[in-house]
C-alpha cells in the first residue's frame, strides 16, 4: 500500500525552505557572484542576466538550424550522397549533436559549472562553423575527389556538434539558475524564461529556415554558413562580457558519481534487512537555516531495494558506534606500523610518532560507497522515475525528425511553385516555426486562462495533460503525412510517372497542414520537456536532466538512422524498389508514415498509462 501511495506523489519530494527572507539583499538559495561571493539580488541574476544567455543560445539556433534545415540537401547535391544515406547521416549528426550534451551536463556538475562550460563550448563550435565555410566556399575543383571534400565537411560537422555538448544542456539550466529558487516574485519569472527560450529557439529556425536556406538553395552555401560564424563569434564576446551580472550555483558531488555509489552500497548490502522505522536511514542533519537544507528530499517507498543503500548497519561492539569506515582515509594502527616497518629498513629515516586513536571512534570518516544519505538514493529514485516520460520524448521527437528529412523528400517530388515563385521543400519548416511563435501566445493569452476556469490550474493544463496533448499532435501529424503521400502516389500512378523521378503535379502546399500540427504539438511537448526536467531535477543534477531532455532528441534521431537502415535492407527483397528509394514516385513512403504513426499511438498509451500513475510535482 505504501508503494502505491507513492505513485501519487510527484517525482521530486523537497524539504520546505523555512527561512525565505525575501527582503534580503542576497539571494537565499546559496548562489554566488562571479567572484564567488553571496550573489546580491539588485546586481546580479533575473532578467539582466538573461538577455545575454538567450542571446547566446539564439546564436546557437541559428548555427545548428543553418546546418540541419537543408543538410540533406546539401549531401545529396553537393556531395552526391543517395537519399537513403543522406537521410542516415543527417540522422546521425543530429543524434551526435543531442547526445554529447551527456559530456557537457557531466563537466558542468562536477568540475567546471555551468558558465565555464560554455566558455569552453562556444570558441569549439565556432571553429566547427568555420571550417564548414571555408569548406562550402572553396571550389569543389579543389579537392581530389569527393571523398576529401567529405572529410572536411564532417570534420565541420561534428566539431559543431561537439561545441554543442556544452551549450544545449547549460543554456537553459544556467538561465534558470538566474532566479532565486527561495524568492517566489523570481520563481513566477523563471517560468517565463522557459516560454522565451522555446520562443528564441524558434526565432533563430526561422532566421535559418527562410534567408540562408534561400542563401543555400542558390548555391551561396559559404555565405549561409559565415554568417552564423560570426554570430557564434560576437554570442561568445557578448556571453563573456555579462560575467559579473550572472548567479552561479557552487558544485557538490558529482552525480554520476553519486549514482554509482548508491548501487554499489546497495548491491553490498543485498542482504541487509530494511527498517521498519525510515527515520533510521541515514541523513546528516544541518542547520535548516544553510541553504543546502533545503535541497535534502524526503524518502518515498518505491524502489525499496535502493534504501539499503541509506541503511545504517548496526554496531561491531557497544564500544564504536561509528559509520562504515572508508580504508582509503582511515586505516588500523596495524597497517601503519607495518608500514613503518618497511620504512625502518632504510638508513637514516625518522618517523614521527603515530599519536593514540580515539577509543571511542566517534570520528571515523565515513565511506560513500557503503553508505549514502536517504537524499543520494531519491536523488536515483527521481532519475528511474522519469525513464516512461523519457522514453515518450524519444518517439516524439523520432516523428519531429522526419521534418528534416522525409518531408523535405516528399517535397522535392510534389509542384513547388506557388504562382511565379518556387518554393524549396527546406523552406516549408517556416511553417512549422510561425505555428510555435504564433501557437506560444494564443497559448499564454488565450488558452490557459480559458481552460484555468475550468480546471482550477494556475497552468491551465497539468504537466500531463500538456505533454499528452502534443503527443497525440504528434501521431496525428504521421496519419496526414501518411494519407497525403497515398494521395501522391496515385497521381503519379495515373499520370504515368511512377517510373519517372520528376515531380507530381500536388502543390506542395499540402505539406503546410503537417508542418502546422507538428509545430503546435512542439508548443505543448517541447516547451513542457524543458520545464519538466529542469523542475524535476535534483538540486546537483540540473545538467544532467538538461541533458537528458537531449538525450532524447539524440536516441530520437539515432532511432530514425536505425530505422531507415532496417527500412532500406527488409523492404528491398524480390527487386522490389523498397519504402524509400531515391524515386520516392516508385517506393511507399506511405508505408513508412503509417508505421511511425503505429509507433506513436503506442507512445500515447504508454503516457496515458503513465499519467494515470504518477501526479505531477507540486510548486511550492
Amino acid at each position: 500500500m505504501e508503494a502505491a501511495a507513492d505513485e501519487e506523489r510527484p517525482l521530486l519530494h523537497l524539504q520546505p525552505l523555512l527561512n525565505q527572507d525575501v527582503g534580503s539583499e542576497y539571494t537565499s538559495d546559496g548562489s554566488v557572484d562571479i567572484n564567488n561571493q553571496p550573489a546580491l539580488k539588485h546586481n546580479t541574476g533575473n532578467w539582466r542576466a538573461c538577455y545575454m544567455i538567450l542571446g547566446v543560445e539564439f546564436c546557437e539556433c541559428v548555427a545548428f538550424f543553418a546546418i540541419a534545415s537543408n543538410l540533406v540537401t546539401y549531401l545529396t547535391t553537393v556531395l552526391h550522397e543517395s537519399k537513403v544515406a543522406a537521410a542516415r547521416d543527417v540522422s546521425a549528426w543530429v543524434g551526435a549533436c543531442f547526445l554529447a550534451p551527456l559530456i557537457g551536463a557531466f563537466l558542468a556538475d562536477t568540475y567546471l559549472g555551468r558558465y565555464w562550460t560554455m566558455v569552453v563550448s562556444l570558441p569549439v563550435y565556432t571553429i566547427g562553423m568555420l571550417v564548414l565555410t571555408v569548406s562550402a566556399s572553396v571550389p569543389t575543383s579543389y579537392y581530389h575527389g569527393d571523398v576529401h571534400h567529405a572529410v572536411v565537411v564532417y570534420l565541420g560537422l561534428y566539431l559543431a556538434g561537439l561545441g554543442s555538448a556544452g551549450i544545449k544542456p547549460c543554456a537553459s539550466a544556467f538561465g534558470a539558475d538566474q532566479f532565486d529558487s527561495g524568492d517566489l516574485t523570481e520563481l513566477e519569472k523563471k517560468g517565463s524564461f522557459f516560454n522565451w527560450y522555446y520562443f528564441l529557439l524558434n526565432l533563430g529556425s526561422l532566421l535559418s529556415s527562410t534567408l540562408l536556406v534561400w542563401l543555400q538553395d542558390n548555391g551561396w552555401w559559404g555565405l549561409s554558413f559565415a554568417i552564423p560564424t560570426v554570430l557564434m563569434a560576437l554570442g561568445l564576446a557578448v556571453f563573456v562580457g555579462g560575467s559579473r551580472v550572472y548567479r552561479f550555483r557552487k558544485l557538490r558531488a558529482s552525480p554520476f558519481t553519486s549514482i554509482c555509489q548508491v548501487l554499489v552500497a546497495a548491491i553490498r548490502k543485498w542482504h541487509v534487512q530494511l527498517p521498519d522505522d525510515i527515520s533510521s536511514l541515514y541523513e546528516p542533519t544541518s542547520s535548516s537555516s544553510a541553504p543546502e537544507s533545503s535541497h535534502n528530499i524526503q524518502h518515498t517507498n518505491q524502489f525499496r531495494f535502493l534504501d539499503k543503500a541509506a541503511a545504517v548497519l548496526p554496531p561491531l561492539d557497544k564500544t564504536c558506534t561509528a559509520l562504515p569506515m572508508c580504508s582509503w582515509s582511515f586505516c588500523t594502527v596495524t597497517q601503519v606500523e607495518e608500514l613503518k616497518i618497511l620504512l625502518r629498513m632504510l638508513p637514516n629515516l625518522r618517523l614521527p610518532v603515530l599519536p593514540p586513536l580515539d577509543k571511542t571512534c566517534t570520528a571515523l570518516p565515513m565511506c560513500s560507497w557503503s553508505l549514502c544519505t536517504v537524499t543520494q538514493v531519491e536523488e536515483l529514485k527521481i532519475l528511474l522515475r522519469m525513464l516512461p516520460v523519457w522514453a515518450s520524448f524519444v518517439i516524439f521527437y523520432s516523428v519531429a525528425g522526419q521534418s528534416a528529412s522525409t518531408f523535405i523528400e516528399q517535397g522535392m517530388v510534389m509542384d513547388n511553385h506557388v504562382g511565379q515563385f518556387a518554393i524549396p521543400p527546406a523552406s516549408l519548416s517556416i511553417v512549422n516555426v510561425f505555428s510555435v511563435l504564433i501557437g506560444v501566445f494564443i497559448y499564454e493569452s488565450v488558452l490557459v486562462p480559458l481552460v484555468r476556469r475550468y480546471t482550477g490550474k494556475a497552468k491551465g493544463f497539468s504537466q500531463t495533460q500538456r505533454l499528452g496533448i502534443g503527443f497525440a499532435l504528434s501521431m496525428l501529424t504521421m496519419v496526414y503525412s501518411a494519407m497525403l503521400e497515398m494521395k501522391r502516389l496515385a497521381i503519379a500512378q495515373a499520370s504515368g510517372l511512377a517510373d519517372q523521378n520528376v515531380p507530381v503535379p500536388v502543390s506542395i502546399l499540402w505539406q503546410v497542414p503537417a508542418y502546422v500540427m507538428q509545430g503546435t504539438a512542439g508548443v505543448f511537448t517541447g516547451i513542457g520537456m524543458v520545464e519538466f526536467f529542469y523542475d524535476e531535477a535534483p538540486y546537483t543534477m540540473k545538467s544532467l536532466c538538461a541533458a537528458f531532455s537531449q538525450l532524447a532528441v539524440a536516441s530520437a534521431a539515432y532511432f530514425n538512422a536505425l530505422v531507415f537502415s532496417v527500412v532500406a535492407v527488409a523492404t528491398k527483397h524480390g527487386g522490389a524498389p523498397g519504402w524509400i528509394p531515391d524515386n520516392l514516385n516508385e517506393g511507399h513512403l506511405d508505408y513508412f508514415f503509417w508505421m511511425m504513426a503505429a509507433l506513436s499511438l503506442l507512445n500515447l498509451a504508454q503516457f496515458v498509462h503513465y499519467s494515470m500513475r504518477h501526479r505531477e510535482k507540486t510548486t511550492s
